[in-house]
């Protein structure tokens, strides 16, 4: 008796199965929406950002793309920031994405520069601080993308905090292998053209019905958005250095230093003296002490002002 060979289907093709079931849709279906996506964020965005900060932007539809949703993500160029939203009774997972140019020139803004000042931004990696900044971008850009897919929805899409596309973690980007749509905007502030991106599942976008917003409905000023960057600030951890100033030396005696020998303070016979600073600025005239074991520093005296200091630490 011999054993009868198990007969094993072929497994069927991905994008012919997508297709059969909602989640591929064709080119022009597609570029027909994503059009109808940017038409929202043209109409409502510059609105929000207007009236919260002052400021006039511009934004156009450049075109979409279509792929595996975690190819989408992985062929984002570098310097931009995204991260990852899902919105209840629409979208478990989206992804938004902003180049950086965008938010280094909005903080430049919302900092007081003058406009006629700021040239176009170089653009890099964000840092700690303008991530901060990053994360009220995004929240507006989602409510923009709720106002289009889900305006009567009851819930408020929930994000991640956002990454430098160097940084991201690739966990916190590991999708099912569904095809999605990455719908591309440029968006323009001053002197600096961005780009953002909003990737959506197609088998999600294809069932949503887009809804061009009647009026923008943002009702924040632009003291509230100053107030928000400055609470993010203080929020942020800065690494602070201590300097303590030695007694003047010969560079006769500099160059014959050797492991052991001992400088001492310049203010030895009483408190020394020490400055500390955070990023380059002077915060605070302290003096040096030890607690057990641990050597210290006492604040005696404020550099700067509490504003001053958020200025620079923002920059």
């Amino acid at each position: 008796m011999t054993d009868t060979p198990v007969q094993t289907k072929p497994a069927m093709d991905r994008t012919l199965l997508a297709k059969l079931t909602g989640g591929l849709g064709d080119q022009a279906t597609l570029s027909k929406r994503s059009a109808a996506l940017a038409q929202v964020y043209a109409a409502y965005l510059p609105d929000v950002i207007k009236t919260e900060t002052g400021l006039d932007v511009s934004v156009a539809y450049t075109g979409c793309e279509t792929g595996l949703i975690g190819d989408l993500v992985g062929d984002l160029i570098e310097h931009f920031a995204l991260t990852n939203g899902a919105l209840r009774d629409w979208c478990p997972n989206f992804t938004l994405a902003c180049g950086s140019g965008f938010i280094i020139t909005l903080m430049e803004h919302l900092l007081g520069a003058h406009p006629d000042t700021i040239e176009e931004a170089m653009v890099r990696q964000l840092s700690v601080i303008e991530l901060d900044l990053a994360v009220t971008v995004f929240e507006k850009l989602a409510s923009v993308l709720k106002s289009g897919v889900a305006p009567t929805s009851g819930f408020q899409p929930k994000l991640d905090a956002p990454q430098n596309i160097e940084d991201r973690s690739k966990a916190a980007f590991d999708y099912p292998e569904d095809f999605a749509i990455a719908v591309t905007m440029s968006v323009t502030l001053g002197k600096t053209t961005s780009e953002i991106k909003v990737i959506v599942p197609q088998k999600v976008f294809l069932k949503t019905a887009i809804m061009t917003p009647t009026s923008a409905n943002a009702s924040s000023a632009s003291d509230a958005w100053a107030e928000h960057i400055g609470e993010q600030v203080r929020r942020s951890h800065v690494t602070l250095e201590a300097r303590v100033r030695l007694e003047p030396q010969t560079l006769g005696v500099i160059s014959r230093l050797a492991v052991g020998d001992v400088l001492p303070f310049k203010d030895s016979s009483g408190d020394v003296r020490v400055e500390v600073s955070a990023n380059s600025k002077d915060l605070y005239i302290c003096e040096f002490g030890r607690s057990g074991e641990n050597y210290t520093v006492r604040v005696k005296d404020n550099i700067n002002s509490d504003d001053e200091l958020l200025k620079h630490l923002m920059n």
